[in-house]
């Protein structure tokens, strides 16, 4: 018995060696491992064995077995594994989705004021963030005792000798480069980051985002102004958004202003959003006053213009009624993916 069990293990090697496909895997599987094949032959005469050689030869056998066994599930898997290589992918199973991210909320907010105001004829400035007293404040008709130039609402920068150099606290600094280089007509938006040494609350921030809006040229009047504005509540917010303007006071416009659109949570019916006005700040606008445009070097006896500018954070959080600011910052992606 084991002298048949050494010549069928020498066949199986042999047929093992000479496996060159599928089709010769299966041919092997037939001949060797189904009920009627080889190594099932001589299982069947384990019985004709003698008792004092029985645990020899089972051993034997099921050694044999074992190696053919895994001699075909090996060549099957491999000239399996080749025919889908050969056969190339298959189209009909369903595509993968890739995890991909998206614009942050504030900078789609950003790119929407933009893309609006573009509409209206408004170019893009940009200025640098870190920026010099005169075009931060002086230019801008800031008196020097003005409470603004404190060390408490402004972030001063080491810069040698110089005492003049801070982060750039509105990008109305953008405003005076662009009328010192550019003649009238002027019209331009500023987005861009600005700095404030302020308490970081739910309403407010040290380093946020602002847009700032320009228009100088012949003529330009207050109702172009309010003109102006409204059609950008419109644009952002919806088309039966309501307006309002209050008198205010900034050093660099006058007559100046504030603007305010109805509450987007009541419809103006008064609620804790809106204080039960009826009514949502979003930002300050004015004429510009007459000595800017003298420090830029345009004459004011011939030009006139207005200025406008709100923080983006602000806007965004009056449209989706995010009530806390620094959800915009904490990299929450339960907030984030919501837009």
């Amino acid at each position: 018995m084991l002298d048949a069990i050494t010549l069928l293990r020498t066949t199986v090697e042999s047929d093992i060696a000479a496996i060159d496909s599928l089709e010769a895997v299966e041919a092997f599987r037939l001949k060797h491992l189904v009920r009627k094949g080889t190594i099932a032959g001589l299982m069947d005469r384990l019985r004709e064995v003698p008792k004092e050689q029985k645990r020899e030869v089972g051993l034997a056998l099921n050694e044999l077995r074992t190696l053919a066994e895994t001699a075909e599930s090996q060549a099957r898997e491999r000239f399996s594994s080749d025919a889908k290589k050969a056969a190339g992918p298959d189209i009909t199973m369903p595509g993968r989705r890739l995890a991909t991210g998206h614009e942050h909320p504030l900078m789609r907010a950003k790119a929407r004021i933009e893309e609006i105001f573009r509409g209206m004829g408004f170019s893009v400035a940009q200025g640098p963030e870190v920026e010099d007293d005169f075009h931060n404040f002086g230019a801008l008709n800031f008196a020097p005792e003005h409470p603004a130039r404190d060390m408490q609402d402004t972030f001063f920068v080491k810069a040698g000798d110089r005492d003049d150099v801070l982060l750039r606290t509105h990008t109305s600094s953008v405003q005076i480069r662009l009328m010192q280089s550019t003649q009238p007509p002027i019209r331009a938006i500023m987005p861009g980051r600005v700095y404030r040494n302020e308490a970081v609350t739910a309403r407010s921030l040290a380093e946020f985002y602002q847009v700032e809006g320009l228009y100088v040229d012949k003529g330009v009047t207050m109702a172009q102004l309010k003109g102006t504005i409204l059609e950008f509540a419109r644009a952002y917010y919806s088309a039966d958004v309501k307006t309002r303007f209050r008198p205010s006071y900034f050093p660099f416009t006058e007559p100046s202003g504030e603007m305010d659109i109805t509450c987007f949570l009541c419809e103006g019916k008064g609620c804790r959003i809106c204080k039960y006005s009826g009514w949502l700040e979003i930002g300050g606008c004015g004429m510009v006053h007459p000595n800017v445009l003298s420090n830029c070097g345009i004459d004011p006896e011939v030009y006139s213009g207005f200025a406008f500018g709100f923080g983006i954070e602000r806007t965004l959080m009056l449209k989706t009624g995010i009530d806390d600011i620094r959800l915009l910052f904490d990299n929450d992606v339960r907030v984030l993916e919501q837009f």
